[in-house]
Order: C-alpha cells, then structure tokens, then sequence
C-alpha cells in the first residue's frame, strides 16, 4: 500500500472543480513561484510552525528535540530549519498547541475512506473529490492510487496541476480523472523562469497532450474537462501581454478542451504562513488589486480569441478601488 504526504484536507470547497468539493492538498512543488499563498505546500518534507499567539513559554519543545532544532526563550522560539526533520515530538509535547506540524503520513486507503465519508454533499451537488497541492503530480504514485481508490467507490475526481511532471504521468492519472485544473502563469519562458524557478516549455507541451487527451475522450462520448487557471499577480502576470498571449495560446492550441478559464486574484492568505515558517515573502507589501483593475484583465481574456462565456474572473480586491 502506498503512503504519501497529506498537508490538509479541506471540505465543501466551491473553488477546485464543480459542485462541493473536497480538496486533499499533498505536500511538495517542483516550483517556487514568488506570489505562493500556501508555501508550507513547497516542501516534500514535513514541516513544524510555531504560532506565537499560543505559546505559554514553558520549553518544553526544546527539551524532546533530538536535532537541537529549537531554540527557546521565553516568548520567543526559533527553528533551525536546516536541522528540523519534522519528527513531531515537540508538538506532541506542547501542551498549547502553539507548534503544528505541516504534513502526515497517510496510506492511500486511509485517505480514500476519510474522503468518501463527504459522498453525500458529492452526490447532491455534482461535486467530488480535488488533489492539489503543492502540486499533486510531485507524489505520482500515491495520487494515482488515491484516484483508483475515489473512482472503484464511484466519487467524481479532479487534479490540479502546475504541468511540470513527466507526460507518463499524466497519461497514468488521465484515465481516472474527471476534471484536470491546470496552471497557465505566464507564457514567456524568461518571466516564468524569473518567477517560478523553472521555464514553461514541460509545462506547455503537457497542457497540448492533456487538451488531446480530452478532446479524443469527447469524440469517444467521455465527459472529461479541462479548466485553465491563471493567478493575476500585480506586475507580474497580471499584464495584458501576459492574458492576451495565455487566451491566444488556449484558442489557437487548446481549443475547445477548455471548458473554463479561471482569472484568481492575488491575495495575502499566506502571509503569515511565511512568519511561522521564518522565511521573508517579496509580496507582503503588495496591495490586491482594484475590482476595475480585475475587470480590465477580465476584459481582456475576453477578447483573447477564446469563448468569453469560459472566461471567469474572481477574488477579494481592495476596497478603495
């Protein structure tokens, strides 16, 4: 049986895929994008947080930690982070649950019977069950036997994706996927590599053999769907450059595999997830963008040369906009 690395599982989303849905988000992400909201997800490691609000300062956390990895004082904790192997001990010690650790060991099976408990709302809402991450491909064999084990009990299933994966893997998990979310950040392979840590050409490559995978489904009378989700990132990619090139691409390349493309605004949810992890975030002084300025890139996607019913813009803005 395989096991994998389980970072949350989150019930009745609206977001990842149609209908309610529950997300399993897996630990690990071959990219480093400078905007990343979830960057606990980032490591194919667990990882321990502290969170100062609870500490009651009593060190007991320094004291069971076999690394040395703590660093205590009263009020304040500090983790090495070259030296922290996510063992747990430190939070299992601490009696206010101020340490968490980000991410558990789960087995394949252990995870589709937690899921398939959520069946109901799946079967009155046409939703079912999301793996994202991170990035969902980074643990191949472990997604694909959580999808065998979603579909033998007849829940509905969807991937999110970056791309960046081997196709083998891809083709391996199509056939037991419903929905397939996949990332379009940036189309200029500079900018991409500048601002995710890696160039697009795998990532463009593997949506083509995706949208040909789905579009062979449909001729066979498969209802296989392909969503693109692009993240607007003030000065970034959201740029009409950026969303007319990534429509262009999807009308000229993709065609009509693409049942919806998603516009998600920046926000700042992840802010203090970079605290805890003691690592500084380029864009925690960035502000969201205005609605208008969220319309403009709506606007232009539209006019892209896709469909603009598949268009769909959304995210909190900034109230002064």
């Amino acid at each position: 049986m395989t096991d994998g690395l389980v970072l949350e599982i989150q019930r009745m989303s609206t977001e990842d895929g149609p209908g309610l849905r529950t997300t399993v988000f897996l630990k690990g992400c071959p990219l480093r994008c400078e905007w990343c909201h979830n960057p606990e997800s980032i490591s194919p490691r667990p990882q321990v947080q502290w969170v100062e609000a609870k500490c009651i300062g009593c060190g007991s956390c320094a004291a069971v930690c076999e690394q040395e990895a703590l660093d205590w004082a009263p009020g304040l904790v500090q983790i090495d982070r070259d030296k922290c192997v996510g063992a747990g001990d430190c939070v299992d010690v601490c009696p206010a649950t101020a340490l968490e650790l980000w991410g558990r060991r789960m087995t394949a099976n252990e995870l589709v019977h937690e899921l398939v408990k959520d069946r109901a709302y799946f079967e009155k809402s046409g939703g079912g069950v999301t793996i994202s991450g991170g990035e969902a491909t980074a643990q191949p064999e472990f997604c694909l036997e959580v999808l065998h084990g979603l579909k033998a009990a007849g829940v509905g299933t969807a991937v999110d994706t970056c791309g960046l994966c081997k196709t083998e893997t891809l083709d391996e998990i199509l056939p037991w996927t419903d929905v397939v979310l996949y990332d379009l950040k940036l189309m200029d392979s500079a900018a991409h590599r500048r601002y995710c840590g890696a160039g697009n050409e795998r990532i463009l490559e593997n949506v083509r053999h995706v949208a040909r995978a789905i579009a062979a489904d449909a001729a066979a009378g498969g209802t296989k769907t392909l969503w693109v989700r692009t993240p607007l990132i003030p000065d970034a990619t959201a740029t009409a450059e950026n969303i007319g090139a990534i429509g262009r691409f999807i009308a000229d390349e993709l065609g009509a595999a693409v049942s919806r493309w998603d516009l998600c605004a920046f926000n700042h949810l992840g802010r203090d997830k970079y605290v805890r992890l003691g690592l500084d975030w380029a864009y925690r002084k960035i502000p969201l963008m205005t609605a208008a300025e969220l319309e403009e890139m709506g606007a232009v996607a539209r006019v892209s040369g896709v469909s603009p019913d598949t268009v769909r813009v959304s995210g909190a803005t900034r109230l002064d906009g």
